[in-house]
């Protein structure tokens, strides 16, 4: 994990150029809209959400089982004050805790703005107890949490309790509070919990449901359900299982995933390798295998968004988890640290910087190797326009290796305005201002999309993760009297839940099965042979390429 966020966090480009925009083939080009239509998230509810009072007067709480995760547009359920909680201010929206000013240590020292161990300014849940956030997220007859405290919750506990922990405090919390388990107890009161602890559930497998793959998790879960489930209430029943079944779907594609993933894993091989073996004249390039770079940056979209959609929210919080310090159980935290899926992302991009680096170091002749170049411009232009910047920078990065920077001879052949471009935008000083404003227009356009291919925001992954490490390292977990630290986690839950607006868009290409197995399975360089083949094509240029040229002779071919 150490070395994974060294290269992250090591991520740079040289910058080069000009910077017109680009006209695409497939749409309209990423262009600044003044749009001030706001975002739809997965809280449904993120920058739209009216007041509370508003919401209080116009609609009455009504469970959504299947509704929770859907990016629609709709007022936010009520919340209402907890039993015995008469003066507690609720969660506003994040549009609102956005908006509030800086941290300020003073805020917390204000004894008219606590209520049951949490601390509020202005009415904005600035910290509290970990045992007063947990009351907090479960509901009762009168009270359900605000949507995007729950996911705000859900994302940042992880660093100071396991998912089963709490799953278990709530597990207890609810039938302790609420008396699910006695059977003379108020029917009419189970009648009214039921759903909201329902609705809780289901907005927790949906959001986070590889925290399920803890059979602890599942117990915990089970158990409950079936509390509800054995009510009188058919509906529950049927909402139960529908709840369960969807959890099951998920979890079984992910493994279905993985399985995939392991098994491309398992069959790569050195491209080195197959060329010792077959002959060059009868190996395929990319170019043969899709002539057409706008067609490739569709089929690199299609594995950009399959890659991000199985990327969980919490991995982006376990990337970074520490010990907390009033933890002391000292072997529990490193289990956290799930994020597998994470890093096969990241590998994703390592590998397509390494497949242009192949494609283009391969040809013999210089003219082929000034073709792909140019061949793999037009692609990453076409990215561009897509909004799939992950490609755009992969294919950057590849073209911007040593072995293939070095071919001068090769580089003389291209037309190098665009790619001084495409650099342009990518260019990474002034923290990458430059792509960042290409990023919002993406986003802005998506929010006003009139079709599917409009929608498509695919950020410069290794970017966002910098993004989300500097912010959980500038602001510490906890405060000095040992509350959480709840305003950090309002900020890194509205960067993540961009980020899973972002990933659930569906690729609105057609695919190509032979082009997409041509991608993910066929072999690359290694570093080193990429430079025996850039030293092949052109020969080194000082004393320390020459040595090195014949150290990768005798040790890869086994010539002197």
């Amino acid at each position: 994990m150490a070395k994974f966020l060294a290269e992250l966090l090591g991520c740079t480009l040289p910058s080069k150029g000009a910077s017109p925009m680009f006209e695409s083939k497939s749409h309209s080009r990423v262009g600044l809209k003044s749009s001030t239509k706001q975002k739809t998230t997965i809280f449904s509810t993120l920058a739209s959400e009216k007041s509370l009072s508003d919401c209080k007067k116009e609609q009455q709480w009504k469970p959504s089982v299947y509704g929770s995760m859907t990016p629609v547009c709709f007022a936010s359920p009520p919340i209402e004050k907890p039993i015995g909680k008469e003066s507690m201010p609720q969660t506003p929206p994040f549009s609102a805790m956005f908006d509030s000013s800086g941290y300020n240590r003073n805020l917390y020292q204000s004894a008219e703005d606590s209520c049951g161990g949490l601390y509020y300014h202005d009415n904005n849940l600035l910290s509290g107890s970990l045992e007063a956030l947990i009351q907090h997220l479960v509901p009762n007859v009168d009270y359900y949490p605000d949507r995007t405290y729950i996911f705000t919750f859900l994302l940042s506990s992880r660093l100071f309790m396991h998912p089963y922990e709490l799953m278990a405090k709530v597990c207890h919390l609810c039938v302790d509070h609420q008396r699910l388990s006695d059977s003379d107890g108020d029917k009419n009161q189970i009648r009214k919990i039921a759903p909201k602890i329902l609705q809780l559930l289901t907005e927790w497998t949906e959001t986070f449901p590889y925290d399920f793959r803890d059979e602890r998790m599942m117990r915990n879960l089970k158990d409950l359900a079936h509390r509800i489930a054995s009510g009188e209430e058919q509906t529950y029943r049927k909402n139960v299982q529908q709840m369960m079944q969807c959890l099951i779907r998920k979890l079984a594609a992910l493994s279905q995933y993985e399985e995939v993933l392991a098994k491309i894993s398992s069959t790569s091989t050195d491209r080195l390798t197959v060329l010792k073996t077959k002959p060059q004249s009868i190996q395929r390039d990319i170019i043969t295998v899709c002539s057409d770079p706008y067609t490739l940056a569709q089929q690199l979209t299609h594995i950009e968004l399959e890659r991000l959609n199985y990327i969980g929210p919490e991995e982006f919080v376990q990337a970074f988890v520490q010990k907390d310090p009033l933890d002391n159980d000292k072997s529990c935290y490193s289990e956290r640290k799930k994020t597998r899926n994470l890093e096969a992302y990241v590998e994703w991009f390592n590998r397509l910087s390494y497949l242009v680096a192949t494609e283009i170091c391969m040809p013999v002749k210089k003219k082929h190797r000034a073709r792909m170049i140019e061949y793999f411009i037009d692609v990453a232009r076409e990215c561009f326009n897509i909004g799939n910047f992950n490609s755009l920078m992969a294919i950057i990065s590849g073209m911007n290796m040593s072995p293939v920077s070095r071919l001068k001879k090769t580089w003389a052949k291209v037309k190098t305005a665009k790619f001084d471009v495409l650099e342009h935008q990518m260019d990474p000083s002034s923290n990458f201002y430059n792509y960042r404003t290409a990023l919002r227009g993406a986003a802005q356009r998506s929010l006003t999309a009139h079709s599917s291919r409009e929608k498509i925001v695919i950020p410069f992954f290794s970017l966002l993760i910098k993004d989300i490490y500097f912010l959980n390292e500038g602001c510490a977990n906890r405060l000095p009297n040992g509350h959480v630290n709840f305003e950090k986690f309002w900020e890194l839950a509205k960067q993540v839940s961009e980020f899973m607006t972002w990933k659930q868009v569906e690729c609105p290409f057609e695919r190509d099965r032979k082009i997409l197995q041509y991608l993910l399975t066929v072999p690359v360089f290694s570093e080193d042979a990429l430079y025996l083949a850039s030293y092949e094509s052109e020969g080194p240029e000082n004393h320390v390429e020459k040595d090195r040229w014949k150290s990768l002779r005798s040790s890869l071919l086994g010539r002197v």
